[in-house]
Formats: structure tokens, C-alpha cells, sequence
């Protein structure tokens, strides 16, 4: 018996795990308390053991709208009856930023809060009250609730259940492959940290920064140098964190590629490795979801998906941002271009769609870093100095889906995707370096949900009637 046979032995019982996703579903979504529970970990574990008890997927996701629209339904009632005493009670003597959030997001987004609030966080239990206590109409926040909920709850739990439903198929994998998933995993979560780390130090207020600065005024030459490197900033300040990105992303590019194209082998032994142990998964929902992905991520795609943002750029004469975003897109496809063509590099396997076209770096890798390294950085400007790290996060974890289904569709070795995200930080470091020294117009405040709309319809539309073109 395997360690997973046995963990899933104390699952419960059907029963109960429907009714443990319908109370979770109602806490997540009720006030205050939403704040203290992890749903999203919660509704996970519980979405995993029904998927590997094969419940009834209708009957699970009826449990999650249930609970989703009945602790909305209470937060709202709260905030309706209790109007004049809810900034009393606790945790907003404490927090009051909490409510003047809640209310801010309400005024600003209208009836779409308790929509697009069902999926963000920090104000996801709150925006339903205070829905209460500006009195919106009982009837038209009952029908934004139930729409929002019959929406939440397939987010929250397919992928869960679909984890739990196929995890005997993805436990098939070769042997001694522990140790690459160790490996991969504690990679990508020091890489991670160290970056989030170095990036706020770098920034203005950071402590390597402060010491540079500190460290610059001691000599006259010095003080002329640091002056002049700021100058450039409209801010006076140095774009430390951009600089750093910038260097340690080209040589790393550097080094990295000149050891593949050294190697006498088109592939490296940890490529051959990481192949055979991702091969399995080609035929799961994992290999459609790649497929999704590989569409999502080409020519066609990228447009989809870039052009209402870069269309409201235009109208709304952010030139700057336009103009930056435009080129460092075209430059990202001239440069794979480039290092494709001088690498020459065999892909694993070539489709029909895919003849032609060579392996070192992946463009899809470097593309979607690009697009949405450069996103979470204008937004994190935008941003309190403490709150910027949620954003890189999120977009790391965007990424990563991005770059791993070219490894389960088969058509990229792991070092492409090594070499096309170091490609997609080099570029993303030289936009924004570059972007830094414009006084340029802010971008907020930004229709966004709008604007996600219209990308994800552009997306489905190309996806279905214009596939692999």
C-alpha cells in the first residue's frame, strides 16, 4: 500500500464530504469569517478526495453553490440589519482598512463587485455586507449571487476534483523520479523566494539599496555616479531592482545557452529524464489542458489576449505603456527567432503544425514571462511597497502552467524552457528599465474587467475556430 491508499483511507464518507464542501463553501463566503478560514486549501483537499471516490460531480457542485449563495445571503443580511453598528463590531475596530476597502471596491465596481469579489481575496466576505449596508436592492443582489456562485463554484473545485479523479493514473510514473520532482520543486521555490526577496532589498527603502546609497555619497565620485544613474528616473531613483534582473537574467541567458549548444548531445541527461517521467501524462486531462495552453500561448493567442488592453492603451494615450508593451512583444519574437535559428536544436517530437521550427528556446515560455512579467509589474506599481510580492507571485504561478505543458505535450526539452524564461526575464528587465525613464501617465484607474472579458472571449473564439493556423 502506497502512502497515497493510505492517506485516503481516512477520507470520509461520501456524505460528509459533501456536506464539509457545503459548510466550507458557506464560511468562505460569510463575513469575517472568510477572512480566517483557507477555503481555497480546504475546498481543494475535499474536491480531490470526492474526485478519487468518484461522487457525483453535479451533486458536489451543487453543495458549493449552495453554501457560496447562503454565506453571501447572511453576509448581506448582517450588513443590511445591522448598518449602523457593523464598524463597531470587531475585527473593524481593529482593522476599519478592511471595511473602507470593501466599501471603496463597492463604490467603484457597482453590482460587478459581488462578482469579480467572489474571486479576490481580501475582499471576497466583505464586499456581500457592505452590499447590506448601502441598501442595494435585495432582488438584484440575489440574482448577482446567484450567478457569481454558479460561476465560483466549478473554479474552485474541478481542479481539485479532476486531481483526486486522475491521481492514480499520475502516481504511474518511472522510477527514481522522486528525486527530479524534489529537485524541480525546491528550484523553483528558492528561485522564487530569492527573487521576491532581492526585489523588495533592491527597491527604494530596501536595505541593499539603502546601503548603495549610503555607500555612494562617501566620495564626491561616487555621489556623481549614484546622481547620475538616477537622473534618468523621474523619481531620482534608481531602478536597482530592473538593473539587477537585467544582469543576472543576460548571463545566466548566456552561460546557459553556450552550455547547450556545447553539449554533444541535442539533449542534456536531465532533459532525457524529465522526459520519460512527464511521458505518462500526454494522455490525461493533463495532455488536453497543455493543448488549451499551447493555443492559448502562440501568434494568435498572445494577440488575442494583448489586444483589448493594447487597443485601450492606445485610446486612452498611455503612448508610453503602448508603445513598450508592442515592442518588447515583437522583440521577444525576433530574439527566439534569432537564438532558434542559431541553435538549430531538435525538438522531442515535431507535430505537423510544428515543422520548421527548432526547440532552443521555447517560445511560449519566453512569450507568456513577457506578457505577464510586464502586467504584474505595472500593476505593482501601483501598489503599496508590501503588497508587490502577492503580484509577482501570482504571475510566477500563471507562468509555470504555461511553460510545464510544453513538457507534457512533448514538443520542448526542460532546457528550452530554461533558456526561453531567462530569454523573457532579459527582455522583461530591458522594457522596464527602458519604461522608468518616461514621466509617463499613470495607468490606473483601468476598466479591467472589461477588458478580461473581451481577452478571454477573443481567446475561446480563436481557440475554436481558428485552431493550430
Amino acid at each position: 500500500m502506497n502512502v497515497t491508499e493510505w492517506l485516503y483511507q481516512f477520507s470520509p464518507s461520501p456524505t460528509l464530504l459533501i456536506l464539509i464542501v457545503l459548510l466550507v463553501a458557506l464560511l468562505e463566503s460569510l463575513a469575517v469569517v472568510g477572512l480566517l478560514v483557507p477555503g481555497i486549501v480546504l475546498l481543494t483537499a475535499a474536491a480531490s478526495l470526492a474526485g478519487h471516490q468518484h461522487l457525483p460531480l453535479p451533486v458536489l457542485l451543487a453543495a458549493a453553490f449552495a453554501g457560496a449563495t447562503l454565506g453571501d445571503g447572511l453576509s448581506f443580511w448582517l450588513g443590511y440589519s445591522q448598518r449602523e453598528r457593523v464598524h463597531r463590531l470587531w475585527p473593524f475596530t481593529r482593522h476599519p482598512e478592511w471595511l473602507a476597502r470593501g466599501i471603496d471596491f463597492f463604490k467603484r465596481y457597482g453590482d460587478f463587485s459581488i462578482l469579480i469579489g467572489r474571486f479576490v481575496g481580501p475582499v471576497r466576505p466583505i464586499v456581500p455586507m457592505v452590499a447590506g449596508m448601502l441598501h442595494m436592492p435585495t432582488w438584484r443582489f440575489a440574482a448577482v449571487n446567484i450567478a457569481s456562485a454558479l460561476l465560483w463554484a466549478p473554479a474552485y473545485l474541478l481542479p481539485g476534483y479532476l486531481l483526486g479523479h486522475s491521481w492514480d493514473k499520475l502516481l504511474a510514473l518511472p522510477a527514481s523520479s522522486e528525486r527530479w520532482l524534489v529537485t524541480l520543486g525546491l528550484m523553483l521555490i528558492t528561485l522564487g523566494i530569492g527573487f521576491s526577496w532581492l526585489r523588495h532589498q533592491l527597491g527604494r527603502g530596501g536595505w541593499v539599496y539603502m546601503r548603495l546609497a549610503r555607500f555612494s555619497r562617501a566620495t564626491p565620485r561616487r555621489r556623481r555616479l549614484w546622481l547620475a544613474l538616477g537622473a534618468a528616473h523621474p523619481r531620482n531613483e534608481i531602478p536597482l531592482a530592473s538593473l539587477a534582473l537585467l544582469v543576472a537574467s543576460l548571463v545566466a541567458l548566456c552561460g546557459w545557452t553556450l552550455w547547450v549548444l556545447e553539449h554533444p548531445t541535442p539533449a542534456l541527461p536531465m532533459d532525457r529524464q524529465i522526459q520519460a517521467l512527464l511521458a505518462p501524462l500526454s494522455g490525461s486531462w493533463l495532455g488536453e489542458f497543455s493543448t488549451f495552453m499551447a493555443l492559448s500561448g502562440d501568434l494568435l493567442g498572445i494577440m488575442a489576449l494583448t489586444m483589448p488592453w493594447l487597443v485601450w492603451l492606445l485610446f486612452s494615450r498611455r503612448i508610453a505603456a503602448f508603445l513598450h508593451i508592442s515592442s518588447a512583444l515583437v522583440g521577444v519574437g525576433f530574439a527566439n527567432l534569432v537564438f532558434k535559428h542559431l541553435a538549430g536544436r531538435a525538438r522531442p517530437d515535431t507535430p505537423d503544425y510544428l515543422m520548421g521550427s527548432f526547440s532552443y528556446p521555447s517560445a511560449h515560455t519566453s512569450t507568456s514571462i513577457v506578457l505577464i512579467g510586464l502586467a504584474a509589474a505595472f500593476m505593482a506599481e501601483t501598489l503599496p511597497a508590501k503588497r508587490r510580492m502577492w503580484v509577482y507571485w501570482g504571475a510566477t504561478l500563471v507562468c509555470l502552467p504555461m511553460a510545464l505543458s510544453r513538457l507534457v505535450l512533448g514538443v520542448h526539452w526542460v532546457s528550452d524552457l530554461i533558456g526561453g524564461a531567462l530569454l523573457g526575464l532579459v527582455v522583461c528587465a530591458i522594457t522596464r528599465l527602458s519604461y522608468q525613464r518616461f514621466v509617463h501617465v499613470p495607468l490606473t484607474p483601468c476598466p479591467w474587467p472589461p477588458l478580461v472579458v473581451a481577452s478571454l472571449l477573443l481567446l475561446v473564439a480563436r481557440i475554436v475556430w481558428l485552431p493550430y493556423v
